[in-house]
């Protein structure tokens, strides 16, 4: 039970601690998050098409 309480005491202080975000930080996370999407589903294709030339 102790490390529940603790638990919950470890919630509060993090939602005490955090803000929503603005606009602008919001449009910045979205951007960067999409970017990386596309990063990466980049080298999944070409590491396919690699893959399908070679062998």
């Amino acid at each position: 039970m102790g490390r529940f309480k603790e638990f919950v005491g470890e919630c509060r202080r993090v939602l005490r601690v955090t803000k929503k975000p603005d606009a602008f930080e919001f449009k910045t996370i979205v951007k960067v998050s999409g970017l990386g999407i596309l990063v990466i589903g980049l080298i999944g294709f070409i590491l396919t098409i690699g893959k399908e030339l070679l062998f």
